[in-house]
């Protein structure tokens, strides 16, 4: 399976890092199973860093053998449950299930507002759900730990240039 990571940087050996932000699905080392999505994520964080150069760094994934040796949790769809998780992580909160690596939707900026009004008291659990199942959503292959990160094996990378 082929996974693309987005960033400032070319990373030919993944790592995990504790970051300050509280990001959807904890921490970790974030991966995506679409390259049109790795290279939107380049661009956003070259926009916010004001690099002129970008990586979409490329990997395969043994999932099969990481399968039968780690704790893979995934989330078809922005569900109730996803929604719990993704807000407990962006709340800095432990999750109460362990994992070696979690997929799952992606929050795009849409989700990320129906999030908020649900962290805040305007809308309910079912009202949140409810409109995340008109987004369409990218996945996210988040990996936890070391042990995970062994299935991953770096193949190439694309460099993306600032438009403009």
């Amino acid at each position: 399976m082929i996974l693309y990571h987005g960033s400032t940087v070319l990373v030919k050996k993944p790592e995990i890092r504790i970051s300050d932000n509280f990001l959807d699905f904890g921490i970790g080392f974030y991966t995506t199973s679409s390259e049109y999505q790795a290279e939107r994520w380049t661009k956003i964080k070259m926009r916010r860093e004001n690099q002129p150069i970008g990586y979409i760094s490329v990997y395969e994934f043994d999932l099969d053998s990481a399968e039968k040796e780690t704790v893979i949790r995934r989330y078809q769809t922005a569900d109730l449950k996803w929604l719990q998780f993704v807000t407990c992580n962006r709340r800095g909160e432990q999750p109460s299930e362990y994992a070696d690596m979690h997929i799952g939707p992606v929050a795009d900026d849409n989700v990320y507002r129906s999030i908020r009004l649900f962290e805040t008291g305007v809308l309910n659990a079912e009202e949140t759900v409810k409109r995340l199942k008109t987004e369409v959503l990218h996945d996210q292959w988040t990996f936890h730990t070391d042990k995970i990160l062994t299935f991953l094996k770096f193949i190439g990378s694309k460099e993306i240039k600032q438009e403009g």
